[in-house]
């Protein structure tokens, strides 16, 4: 009996049937995600934690990004004169230990949500509002606490994703909200 090899032709059949079988990612799609994985949230939840003068405060908000958008006065729930949710999604929630002074206007400790009244002419206000754990669009104006004037300045470049910060400043610190080309910021004081 003799044994028949097989031919060169049936191996490189073989073979390229066996490559085209294989899962995409095996053949050099490492960059495409598995299928039923979950991609990063567009606007992902960050927070600030800062001491500042014995006031423990800290932020906790959404992160959109601009992605190319015009963002103030042309996103649909940032046009100017509206209310803005002064992030992403969930409502920004901002805690502070101890009464912060911002010019006339105190904030007690406490826990609050925040806003931003937008206006093109650079006369925003940063609204402190007492209801708590609400999605972003549920504003209720009868629950602001204060207004505080926010002072709007250009950036040096482009802020890709929303960012807040709390920064120690003078005798007190400062809060400031940067996206885009703006950044929107007001002192206070600690009592």
């Amino acid at each position: 009996m003799s044994l028949r090899l097989p031919s060169i032709r049936s191996i490189a059949a073989a073979a390229a049937l066996s490559i085209s079988s294989l899962p995409a990612v095996a053949q050099g799609g490492m960059n495409m995600a598995p299928a039923g994985a979950k991609q990063p949230p567009a606007s992902p939840r960050d927070s600030v934690k800062a001491t500042i003068a014995g006031a423990n405060i800290s932020v906790d908000y959404g992160r959109p990004s601009k992605r190319g958008r015009e963002i103030f006065g042309g996103l649909g729930d940032m046009r100017w004169g509206m209310v803005w949710r002064t992030g992403a999604n969930k409502a920004t929630h901002f805690t502070t230990s101890k009464t912060l002074q911002f010019g006339a206007l105190a904030v007690p400790a406490g826990t609050y949500t925040l806003y931003t009244l937008l206006d093109q002419g650079g006369k925003w206000m940063l609204i402190v509002n007492k209801q708590t754990e609400q999605w972003g669009t549920e504003y209720d104006a009868k629950q602001d606490l204060v207004r505080i004037p926010l002072t709007v300045a250009s950036t040096p470049a482009v802020v890709e994703k929303m960012t807040i910060e709390v920064t120690p400043a003078g005798k007190g610190g400062e809060i400031a909200i940067m996206w885009d080309r703006s950044k929107a910021h007001a002192a206070f004081l600690v009592k």
